[in-house]
């Protein structure tokens, strides 16, 4: 569960970083997300969790020995 959690925190700081240092960018970013469809940015999302996924396989399985 330490794992778990250390992962959240880590997830957290890479995530606020782009809002931190350039959060102007960040709000023209989300303005030009506007008009994509909602079922392109579901797939986007589907496919980012896939990679992830496999990221993680990755490095459990073949990586970690």
């Amino acid at each position: 569960m330490e794992f778990f959690w250390s992962l959240i925190g880590v997830l957290l700081v890479v995530e606020g970083i782009p809002w931190f240092l350039s959060p102007l960018t960040m709000k023209r970013l989300l303005v030009q997300l506007l008009p994509v469809p909602v079922r392109h940015l579901r797939l986007l999302g589907l496919l980012l969790m896939l990679a992830g996924l496999l990221t993680l396989y990755c490095a459990r399985h073949i990586l970690g020995g």
